[in-house]
């Protein structure tokens, strides 16, 4: 290192690469989108927060030498599990649900069913690959905290729209449908509620800030 560099605040490092699962995602919302399964106000939403994040990280959260890494302790295994449950119950038992709906129940009104629990699994998705591109571009932590805040929010009005179908027809999966869509309701409204707003919010924006001012 030249003395050039003493005294100076340390650059920031990002990495460009999204992991796997991140990567898994994007293909879920884009064959999703592709293939018209989700409104098209739901492809709007996905462009309007990514927009919506780069004017936070320009005018309101600029990164600057605030730190990238995460709000909680990775080695947190409680959260691990929590999260591991969160990506179970809300992104692979729908992908397996919409899966068998498209290949066994289609003639039986298995695509209706398939619009039903669309929109959640798309929205998920989606914001599992924003929450990549935030942290991946090294966006601050007030920016990072907006994705899941702001896409768990809308969520909850696709999951509700996704049990009033659930519970008004009367063939194909009825039990394991209505099952995984109250899971997913029960779920993600103590996410926001519960998780999120209470205590992931604030202790994103005292890091935010504290580092700030440091």
């Amino acid at each position: 290192m030249s003395d050039d560099n003493k005294g100076n605040p340390p650059r920031r490092r990002t990495s460009v690469l999204l992991n796997p699962i991140q990567l898994f995602c994007l293909l879920v919302a884009v064959l999703l989108a592709g293939t018209g399964l989700v409104p098209l106000e739901h492809v709007g939403f996905v462009l309007f927060s990514a927009i919506y994040m780069y004017f936070l990280s320009r005018f309101s959260f600029p990164a600057g030498n605030t730190p990238t890494e995460s709000v909680f302790d990775r080695n947190n295994k409680i959260l691990a599990n929590y999260v591991l449950t969160g990506g179970v119950v809300g992104l692979f038992l729908p992908v397996a649900y919409i899966l068998h709906a498209l290949l066994l129940l289609l003639p039986d009104g298995g695509h209706e069913a398939v619009r039903a629990a669309a929109p959640h699994l798309f929205l998920l998705s989606s914001q599992v690959f924003m929450e990549g591109v935030s942290f991946a571009g090294g966006f601050s932590i007030p920016v990072r905290a907006f994705i899941p805040v702001f896409y768990n929010s809308r969520r909850i009005f696709s999951i509700w729209g996704w049990i009033q179908f659930e519970f008004a027809k009367v063939e194909g999966l009825v039990i394991v449908g209505r099952m995984l869509a109250a899971a997913n309701l029960g779920f993600w409204v103590y996410n926001l509620f519960g998780f999120l707003l209470p205590v992931y919010l604030p202790r994103a924006f005292r890091k935010y800030y504290c580092s700030s001012s440091a």
